[in-house]
C-alpha cells in the first residue's frame, strides 16, 4: 500500500504581491505525474489547502482541476484535512456527497473516529483518521457533553486539545489495520519559518509529539520544512513551494509513504519513506554582493527569472539601484543595502567617520544625477551643511 503526503499549498497565496498560481500549478502537475508513475494508492493532504479562509476564484478553479485529476482521471483517492489558514466550514461543504468521487474531506472534529479505509489487492487495510486546525476552546465547546473527560477543567492548551483528540481516536482504531493519523500542529521542538502564520503568541501552540508515536504513521502539516520530529514517521512533507525568502536552501518534496514487511514478515507492514522531489518554476534566491558584479552574473544567469533577494555590500549610495537590477533579474522582489552600513571593525563610529560617509554618500548621489564631480567649493559648503545639521541636532 502506497500514498503520497503532502501539505501546505497555500493555493492562492502572494509572494511581495506576485501571485504564485502559476508557480504552483506548475509543482501540482508534477504530483499528478508522480502519482502515475507510482501508481500509488491514496493522496493524503495535512491542511492548508487555500491560503485563505476565502480563496479568490482563480485559486479555487485550481483545486477543482488539480482534484479532478487525481480523483476521477486516475481514480485516486484523496484525503485531506483544514488547516489554519482554511475555513473549516467552507472547505467541507458538500463533503459527504464527494466521497462518492473518491473525495474525503476531513474538516469536523466531531468527526474525527470516523476513518477513511482504504484496502488493496494484497489484503492491506489501512484506516486513515484526520484531526483538522482546532484550537483548544473549540474542543472544550464541541466536547462539552464528554460524559468520560471533564474537558472544560482539563483542556487549557493547544497541546491538551490535541491529546484528548488522538485519544478518542485511539479508543476506536483497530490495532489490526495499519493507522495514519492526519493532523495539522506545530510539534514541539520542530524546525519553522518565516512564511508560516503562527497559531498563538509565545509558543502556546506547541504540541508533543508522544501521544502520536504508536501510530504506523503521522502525516503533518503547518511547518513548511520538510522534517520528521521524534520518530522518524512522524513527518512534515513542507510546503508546495518556497513561500518565504528564509526557505531558500529547502529542498520542496511530497513525501512517499509505503507499507512493506520486514524481513522477518512481521505480522504488521511497516512505513518505508522516500522523497519526491519537486522541480519549481522559479526558485527562491539570495544573490549578495557589488551592484556591478551581481549584474554581470545575471547577464549570464541562466535562471534569472528566479524570485531574488538582492544584499548589496556596494559601501556608497546607489542611484535606482533596483531598477538597474531588473534589466539582468526582473523578479528581483526585496533590495537589502547592509554595505552602506557597514563601518570597518569599529561597532560604533566617531564623529569624522560619519561626516566622511555623508559626504562621500552626496559625491554618489551627485554624481549620478548630474554626471559631473562634486566640485572643491561645493565640497566645502556640503561639509559644513553636514556639521551645521549634526551641531544642531545635540542642541
Amino acid at each position: 500500500m502506497k500514498f503520497i503526503h503532502t501539505s501546505d499549498w497555500h493555493i492562492g497565496r502572494q509572494f511581495h504581491n506576485i501571485s504564485l498560481l502559476e508557480d504552483q500549478r506548475h509543482v501540482l502537475d508534477q504530483l499528478i505525474e508522480h502519482i502515475k508513475e507510482q501508481t500509488v494508492d491514496a493522496v493524503v493532504i495535512a491542511g492548508d489547502i487555500y491560503d485563505r479562509s476565502v480563496p479568490p476564484a482563480a485559486a479555487v478553479a485550481l483545486l477543482d482541476n488539480v482534484l479532478e485529476a487525481i480523483c476521477i482521471e486516475l481514480n485516486t483517492p484523496v484525503i485531506l484535512i483544514s488547516g489554519n489558514h482554511d475555513s473549516a466550514d467552507r472547505l467541507g461543504f458538500a463533503a459527504s456527497q464527494l466521497k462518492q468521487s473518491g473525495l474525503h474531506i476531513l474538516s469536523d472534529i466531531h468527526k474525527i473516529t470516523e476513518a477513511v479505509t482504504l484496502s488493496n489487492s494484497q489484503g492491506q487495510t489501512i484506516n486513515f483518521y484526520g484531526i483538522p486546525y482546532n484550537a483548544p476552546e473549540q474542543v472544550r465547546h464541541g466536547f462539552a457533553d464528554d460524559k468520560d473527560v471533564d474537558v472544560k477543567n482539563t483542556i487549557h492548551s493547544y497541546d491538551d486539545a490535541h491529546q484528548y483528540l488522538v485519544n478518542k481516536i485511539k479508543s476506536v482504531r483497530s490495532p489490526e489495520h495499519i493507522n495514519v493519523l492526519i493532523s495539522h500542529c506545530f510539534i514541539d521542538g520542530a524546525e519553522d519559518c518565516e512564511s508560516e502564520r503562527p497559531l498563538s503568541i509565545g509558543g502556546a501552540d506547541r504540541v508533543s509529539f508522544l501521544p502520536l508515536s504508536d501510530f504506523d504513521y503521522v502525516a503533518l502539516g503547518h511547518l513548511h520544512s520538510p522534517q520528521h520530529k521524534g520518530e522518524k514517521h512522524i513527518r512534515y512533507s513542507g510546503s508546495l513551494l518556497k513561500y518565504s525568502f528564509s526557505e531558500q536552501k529547502q529542498q520542496k518534496s511530497f513525501t512517499l509513504v509505503e507499507f512493506k514487511h520486514d524481513e522477518n514478515k512481521s505480522l504488521k507492514p511497516i512505513a518505508t519513506i522516500s522523497n519526491l522531489s519537486l522541480n519549481p518554476l522559479r526558485d527562491v534566491r539570495i544573490i549578495e554582493g557589488e551592484l556591478e558584479n551581481i549584474i554581470e552574473q545575471g547577464k549570464i544567469d541562466p535562471h534569472c527569472d528566479d524570485y531574488i533577494m538582492i544584499r548589496l555590500e556596494d559601501r556608497h549610495a546607489i542611484l535606482d539601484a533596483m531598477g538597474k537590477l531588473r534589466q539582468v533579474y526582473p523578479n528581483i522582489l526585496h533590495l537589502e543595502k547592509p554595505g552602506i552600513m557597514k563601518t570597518g571593525d569599529n561597532k560604533t563610529p566617531h564623529r569624522e567617520q560619519l561626516k566622511r560617509n555623508e559626504l562621500e554618500m552626496f559625491r554618489d548621489f551627485f554624481l549620478q544625477v548630474s554626471g559631473n564631480n562634486v566640485s572643491v567649493e561645493q565640497g566645502k559648503a556640503i561639509e559644513e551643511i553636514i556639521q551645521a545639521l549634526h551641531t544642531n541636532g545635540e542642541k
